[in-house]
């Protein structure tokens, strides 16, 4: 036929916009006789214009077309206008797979097994692809009935009906029908031998795990038993059906091969018997196999032949599976063997390489096997042999994170589907990306790139293997796996080769220093460093686990070069189970706790004391401290000796509250956020009433001997009295003194004064140990005022001069050190002032309700949010506060459960009076808590106080560790912060301000 240019240009315009590649060629198959129909017609050429390769699928459609008789043609061609379900799988076949192509031009009728599947929701299993296969008699029957199915299965998988899980689930069930053919078709051929044995067929590998590729080798192990007579005639009879069902399936003929039948997962592999008995292959597992074989047998499942004896075999050899765990070097040796598959790849093929190259379907599988073997003993709902649905058991169960678990998810069925593209053009087992731009084009297309499939696919390709490769890495190499499959202690290795492997995807944001850390605490052939070589692989989960690994392992080099040395603290780390990982995760918390033990690591011994890390008791701690003052030569070294005991009671604090809020293996988390933020308050702020006592002692000692001059008492006022102190708080407090008696009024203020400067001194000199400010600021008439006044000075300004906000001041007051019984008169002269009788007069509730809206205006830093603001901002410290100490101020006088320098006690107690509602209660009580939560986190991960979030996101995501959000949940703790404080600040207006 000739055409017309004008005719041929709009044809070729219209070929090149349906991503016909080769137009003119296109143009020459549509001006056949029998296709013009195909090129009058706009649906046909959308629905080839919809293929993976237009081109490809019209040379097919031509080909097809040919082959078939003129009536059969036009049955063909009518019904591809008509029905679209069939157009879609039909031309969507011939243009993502030339070897179906192929078929159909030899078997052309076969087209019409497109219409048996035609619902979109039919999925056939075994019995469907029995029945389709039924009538196959001879091998060559086999291999056309077998690519008929096939090519159902490839038409659902290219349209979408199927996922590519279904499409390989579907492609497993086709194999085990195919497998049951090819042993009745052997059993036919060889009845005598078939009477003479039971055969069971156990599937392995992907076809067990009901997760076959199109070309794939299908692993098979046999097992036979005697129907009567001798055991070794029934085995040899088995033996001959095995091999002749294999050849059938494997060999090769005009009509293709099935795909090979592989035995070498049995026993000995291939120079092993190809059958064995049941007994027999028991026995080898219970004393010959090794690690890898229990692996494989994870997916075994019978698929053809003596039903019975199949789950016979599964049922014997599934407890030795999931006790291969325990195996010795279970871990170290499915790691080699990982690793030996990526050593035996060319070079020139790796990076191209799907299946077992870094970041490839190997990867996933290994590591999602391995967490099985590992976790499967004990955890039967891991037992599945299918890589997707025991990711998801994993996930689930909380062995894997359920992020990572999601996108090892997707990345896995990405590879998986590009693998199925690439072995189904040509159905040759391959797993290599292709390099020519036409075979990438149509793999592209077929998974739904169509504006720039190639870029498109490269990029997709690259982005999910590198997420395989970094989770991979995470959960293959993941060494508490070597503490749980392990359990002898000093069986694990760490390799400076291993280590470099894992140290990116572990987290570590400087993997070069990393490796030199583990390098020079593990090299070399000393006692020490292979004590180090056992506790490195478990302590590097544990500094993974945490936001920064950097500086966990940094610290623990410190540490161990601090220490390594001394006898007791490598083997302390070795033998005592909850020392190594207190360490892990006090290093790689913060810089806090880090500091303090670096400044005197000897307090890692803390660690491993069943009791070390529970706060001792002020009475105890003093009598520590005025001990060590009593024994000093001078001042300066006493408060030494001091504030080094403040410093390690402070590391034992800081450890106790990141080991309770993180959890540990052995010991999880702290259940209540508000005991741990009591048990903080608490023990900061015996702490530091012992180290002001201790000054006190020193610097009296120093000048006066054992007596000063005059009566001399420190009160702790704010979160010094209230015993709220966080790890970054002030020492709030006011002074007072009384004459002893004969003394002259002027000696002892000069004294006071005298004593109050020297602790000062004391406290703040440079030293390797954290400083302790002492603020007075609370104090009558502020900075203006004395910082020393008499109890009568006291009671004279008070009586006179006192304002609302001093009272509102004082219901925190609380002695702390000095002398009790004039602590004891201080509080006796306050407590008329904090809890006036009848409550407070209006005029004082409105100043005090003007000082704070006067607050929040003012004082709120410039620039800061005030939704994150933990002190000054909306719901946050000071609205709590304020809130509570206007009940205690208003009704403490008729309630004493509300005369208590404590936040939270004080609301409880109001709460109990009926001051304010249970509900109105708590959500005041869970903001305090976090807001006091939020700023022990900041300075426990920046070293220094503060009163928002860090900015950074390293840091913001140590704080959300710290509050129990796992990473990647910044956002929801943000989230819920905001939540939790705008419901308080609601509270906090209607019960402060009345609105």
């Amino acid at each position: 036929m000739t055409t017309v240019p004008g005719r041929r240009s709009s044809t070729f315009t219209r070929l090149l916009r349906h991503g016909f590649t080769d137009p003119s060629a296109a143009e020459r198959l549509l001006d056949l006789p029998d296709l013009s129909s195909v090129r009058s017609d706009p649906v046909l050429l959308e629905a080839l214009g919809a293929t993976a390769d237009p081109d490809l699928a019209l040379r097919g459609l031509v080909r097809l077309a040919e082959a078939e008789e003129a009536d059969e043609r036009q049955i063909l061609l009518d019904t591809l206008v008509t029905a679209k379900p069939l157009r879609d799988r039909l031309l969507g076949v011939l243009g993502a797979s030339e070897a179906l192509g192929d078929h159909l031009a030899r078997h052309p009728r076969d087209w019409q097994a497109l219409v048996t599947y035609e619902a979109a929701d039919l999925h056939p299993g075994v019995a469907e692809f029995e029945q389709g296969l039924a009538g196959a008699d001879d091998p060559d029957s086999l291999r056309v009935a077998y690519r008929r199915c096939l090519l159902a299965i490839a038409a659902r998988d290219v349209c979408g009906t199927t996922d590519v899980a279904e499409a390989a689930a579907e492609l497993a069930d086709l194999a085990t029908a195919t497998l049951r053919a090819a042993l009745a078709i052997a059993r036919t051929a060889t009845p005598a031998d078939a009477a003479r044995c039971r055969l069971a067929v156990i599937a392995m590998g992907k076809c067990g795990g009901h997760e076959l590729n199109y070309v794939s080798d299908v692993d098979v192990i046999f097992v036979a038993e005697p129907v009567d007579g001798e055991e070794s005639e029934a085995v040899q009879a088995a033996t001959r059906l095995a091999a002749h069902m294999m050849r059938i399936c494997s060999d090769t003929t005009v009509e293709g091969t099935i795909w090979p039948v592989d035995a070498n997962l049995r026993p000995e592999g291939r120079n092993g018997p190809l059958v064995r008995t049941l007994s027999s292959h028991l026995a080898y597992y219970q004393r010959w196999a090794k690690t890898w074989e229990f692996q494989a047998l994870l997916k075994a499942r019978p698929v053809a032949g003596d039903p019975e004896l199949g789950a016979e075999y599964v049922e014997a050899v599934s407890p030795l599976v999931w006790q291969a765990a325990d195996r010795e070097n279970f871990v170290p040796d499915v790691q080699k063997m990982r690793r030996r598959v990526v050593d035996n790849i060319p070079a020139d093929r790796v990076d191209r390489e799907i299946k077992l190259g870094p970041g490839g379907l190997r990867d996933v599988e290994f590591a999602v096997q391995l967490l099985q073997l590992v976790h499967g003993r004990s955890d039967t709902t891991l037992r599945s042999g299918t890589t997707l649905e025991a990711l998801r058991a994993l996930a689930e169960g909380g062995y894997v994170g359920r992020v990572d678990a999601a996108q090892l998810d997707d990345a896995y069925r990405f590879l998986r589907a590009l693998e199925h593209r690439i072995q189904l053009y040509r159905l040759r087992r391959t797993h290599l990306v292709p390099e020519d731009a036409p075979d990438l084009r149509r793999i592209g297309r077929s998974l739904g790139m169509r504006t720039d499939p190639i870029t498109e696919l490269n990029q997709a390709w690259k982005r999910h293997a590198s997420v395989v490769r970094r989770l991979h890495e995470k959960l293959f190499y993941r060494p508490l796996l070597d503490a749980v499959a392990q359990l002898a202690p000093g069986e694990s290795r760490l390799s400076a080769k291993a280590a470099a492997h894992r140290l990116e995807a572990l987290g570590y944001a400087d993997p070069a220093a990393a490796l030199r850390h583990l390098e020079a605490l593990s090299s070399g052939v000393s006692r020490k460093a292979a004590i180090q070589r056992t506790l490195l692989p478990v302590l590097l989960g544990w500094f993974a686990d945490s936001a920064d690994p950097d500086a966990g392992l940094l610290g623990f080099r410190k540490v161990s070069d601090a220490l390594g040395k001394t006898p007791w603290y490598l083997r302390l780390l070795r033998d005592e189970g909850a020392a190594a990982e207190n360490l892990a995760r006090v290093l790689s918390a913060g810089r806090l706790a880090p500091d303090l033990l670096l400044r005197a690591p000897e307090a890692v011994a803390l660690l491993g004391d069943p009791q070390g890390l529970r706060p001792r008791t002020r009475e105890n701690l003093e009598q520590e401290v005025l001990a060590a003052v009593g024994r000093a030569d001078n001042a300066e070294t006493a408060v030494a000796v001091v504030r080094g005991v403040r410093r390690r009671e402070l590391f034992r604090t800081t450890a106790a509250d990141l080991i309770g809020s993180y959890g540990t293996e052995d010991r999880p988390a702290e259940e209540d956020p508000g005991a741990l933020v009591d048990r903080v308050g608490n023990a900061v702020t015996d702490l530091n009433a012992v180290t002001i006592a201790g000054a006190l002692r020193a610097a009296v000692r120093e000048q006066w001997g054992d007596t000063l001059p005059t009566r001399f008492a420190v009160i702790g006022v704010g979160r010094f009295g209230g015993h709220e102190l966080g790890y970054g708080s002030d020492a709030d407090v006011l002074f007072v003194h009384a004459p002893r008696e004969g003394v002259d009024e002027q000696e002892a203020g000069r004294a006071a004064n005298a004593v109050v400067a020297e602790m000062r001194r004391l406290l703040q000199l440079p030293t390797a140990d954290p400083p302790l400010i002492i603020d007075a600021d609370l104090r009558p008439e502020g900075k203006s005022g004395p910082l020393v006044r008499s109890l009568a000075s006291y009671e004279a300004y008070y009586r006179r001069w006192s304002l609302v906000w001093e009272s509102q001041a004082l219901l925190r007051a609380e002695p702390v050190a000095g002398d009790a019984e004039l602590g004891r008169d201080f509080i006796e002269l306050i407590d008329p002032l904090r809890y006036p009788m009848e409550g407070l007069g209006e005029d004082a509730v409105r100043e005090i309700r003007r000082l704070k809206a006067r607050m929040e205006s003012e004082r709120l830093p410039r620039g800061a949010d005030p939704t994150l603001h933990t002190k000054l901002g909306r719901g946050g410290l000071s609205d709590v506060e304020w809130t509570v100490q206007l009940m205690q101020m208003q009704h403490g006088w008729a309630e004493p459960g509300l005369r208590t320098t404590r936040t939270r006690e004080a609301l409880a107690a109001a709460c109990a009076a009926e001051l304010i509602s249970g509900e109105d209660a708590q959500t005041l009580d869970e903001a305090w808590v976090l807001a006091t939560r939020v700023r022990n986190a900041v300075m426990l991960v920046r070293g220094r106080p503060g009163d928002t979030f860090p900015s950074g996101p390293r840091e913001l995501t140590a704080v959300g560790r710290y509050l129990g959000y796992e990473p990647g949940h910044v956002g929801d703790m943000l989230d819920d912060y905001r939540r939790i404080t705008r419901r308080a600040r609601a509270v906090m207006e209607e019960r402060f301000y009345g609105a």
